[in-house]
């Protein structure tokens, strides 16, 4: 039996906005200029939204800040901050709540100044309590030691990390909204000699630092057969949560994408073989190698083969962040909302040069903390359904 809101829901209208550099531009008025574009592709008005999901580095209350702002006075607001992985797991409590009729019109939205602002991620202070006495530089120090664990267990390499950055940068050159797109290609060389942030990570293994805004608009599947975009369905959805701080993992190189990855599937009626496009949350090289075997794509261990080959890139056997991906098109703190859009886009068929044949499904995952909250998403076109 179909779980119940397998489908029952869809994504009908996403926007970008200050990709990049926002000019000085405030978190709030990028949220602001995406949640138009996101309106205005779908034909709905700012009044018909009466849910709102947000998180953000900047406000202590965004389920209260955010909709002020907006002028939207919805029927339920939540602010969980799970890290990078907030927006995915929203979207599911999101076609929760459209389903049991909580809301009609849900709105998924983001922002951050991060760059134009000095570069700093502004969090509050919250360290982890058995970790800030040593002074970690986190998050490069939580992942650099996941891919030291990685290299220890299974001989990946730092040749195998840099192919991830490589395939990244190779997908970026065809995205003209990329933050890289004319910065011409990476090389291995490039990113092996490129300046050590934290052992075995060197800048190059490390996602770009920009601003950037995003929303995207989700209603029931009903209602979104009569808007103006072709609706992107989700199939399936899980989040887990295992860990806070990356001292209290029992196993740095098995994360709970695992769960995650296996509820969302079940959800979905799919398996790994189905999927057409991956968006993955590739904060560090070594993400992608973790999500790819915690998802299921590969085996543990052989992550690093497997990216070293091309599969990842273009032309290759899966693809994997078309739009380049927080290494080469853009990452302001948090970049779970950008690898949804650029799924949706996909699902589509509205990428250009780097549109992936027959898209119908999309899996798309985010990570959030040191190696902490996993969500996993499945979206699908109609003829998923």
């Amino acid at each position: 039996m179909a779980h119940p809101l397998r489908g029952s829901s869809a994504i009908v209208g996403v926007g970008r906005a200050g990709c990049g550099n926002s000019g000085g531009r405030s978190h709030l008025e990028q949220i602001g200029e995406a949640v138009h574009y996101a309106l205005e592709e779908c034909g709905l008005k700012k009044s018909d939204i009466d849910g709102v999901w947000n998180a953000n580095l900047v406000n202590f209350m965004p389920a209260l800040t955010i909709p002020e702002y907006l002028g939207i006075r919805p029927k339920i607001s939540d602010g969980t901050n799970l890290g990078g992985s907030s927006f995915l797991s929203h979207m599911v409590m999101a076609a929760a709540a459209i389903k049991t009729g909580l809301c009609e019109v849900a709105l998924v939205c983001y922002g951050s100044a991060q760059r134009s602002q000095g570069g700093k991620l502004q969090t509050s202070s919250d360290p982890a309590p058995y970790e800030y006495r040593y002074k970690p530089r986190n998050p490069p120090t939580t992942y650099a030691l996941g891919a030291a664990r990685h290299m220890y267990e299974f001989g990946t390499t730092r040749e195998q990390l840099a192919a991830v950055a490589v395939a990244a940068r190779q997908w970026a050159l065809m995205n003209p909204e990329a933050f890289t797109h004319k910065d011409g290609p990476l090389t291995i060389e490039d990113v092996m000699s490129s300046r050590m942030v934290c052992d075995p990570l060197t800048v190059r293994d490390c996602c770009l630092v920009t601003d950037g805004g995003a929303a995207l608009i989700m209603t029931s599947a009903e209602r979104a057969k009569d808007l103006k975009q072709k609706p992107v369905y989700l199939l399936g959805g899980a989040a887990a949560t295992h860990n806070r701080a990356v001292s209290s993992m029992p196993d740095i190189v098995n994360t709970c994408a695992q769960e995650s990855g296996r509820r969302a599937f079940d959800m979905a009626g799919i398996t790994t073989r189905d999927a057409d496009v991956l968006a993955l949350y590739d904060a560090f090289t070594i993400n992608v190698i973790l999500q790819l075997e915690d998802l299921g794509f590969v085996k543990k261990g052989e992550g690093g083969p497997f990216v070293a080959s091309g599969a990842i890139g273009p032309g290759g056997a899966l693809p994997v962040n078309p739009n380049g991906g927080g290494l080469a098109d853009v990452h302001p703190g948090m970049y779970g909302m950008f690898l949804t859009i650029e799924a949706v886009r996909q699902l589509r068929g509205t990428c250009g040069p780097r549109q992936v044949k027959d898209a119908k499904i999309a899996v798309c995952h985010g990570n959030g903390g040191s190696f902490s909250s996993q969500a996993t998403n499945v979206l699908g076109t109609e003829e998923t359904l």
